[in-house]
């Protein structure tokens, strides 16, 4: 059982970590990068990442932050050594705030890019991008924090894990 657990902590802490580098490279080094460019070639270059990152290393760690964080919580709480659930908890609860602003917030905006079409057959390129560009930001550095924080809750955990074996 302690074998389980550590694997369950260890793939969380691997996917929440990979989700926690996404973002926060979007944050450093994506959305600054796309800024310089015009608005067709913003949204041109943001319909492109959306079509590229669904893929299956994307889909691994994106819902394995979630599903491998909540196994690892059933794992550690039904072992009767508890010691860990309460950081595994935090990193949960974060990992979910990332999963849901994912879904509710910035799928949407994507899917709005995406129906619009190509860029240079839409009327008013501008009005779309300033109607997403800042929201989809603010909501990327939320996912971000939330995934790092949740990392760090995963890692304090391994810690505690450990100091109980």
């Amino acid at each position: 059982m302690r074998l389980l657990q550590l694997l369950a902590l260890l793939a969380s802490t691997l996917s929440v970590g990979l989700m926690a580098g996404l973002f926060t490279g979007f944050s450093y080094a994506v959305m600054p990068g796309l800024k310089i460019l015009d608005d067709r070639g913003w949204i041109a270059g943001m319909q492109h990442i959306n079509r590229v990152i669904l893929n299956g290393w994307f889909m691994t760690a994106f819902l394995g932050s979630v599903l491998f964080t909540a196994a690892a919580l059933a794992l550690n709480w039904f072992s009767g050594d508890r010691a860990a659930s309460p950081w595994i908890l935090l990193a949960l609860v974060l990992a979910l705030v990332m999963f849901i602003g994912t879904v509710a917030v910035n799928v949407p905006m994507n899917d709005r890019l995406e129906a619009a079409g190509d860029p240079a057959a839409i009327g008013d390129p501008a009005a779309l991008r300033a109607s997403i560009e800042s929201r989809w930001i603010a909501w990327n550095t939320v996912r971000g924090v939330a995934s790092l924080l949740s990392l760090l809750a995963l890692a304090w955990a391994l810690v505690v894990h450990g100091r109980n074996s």
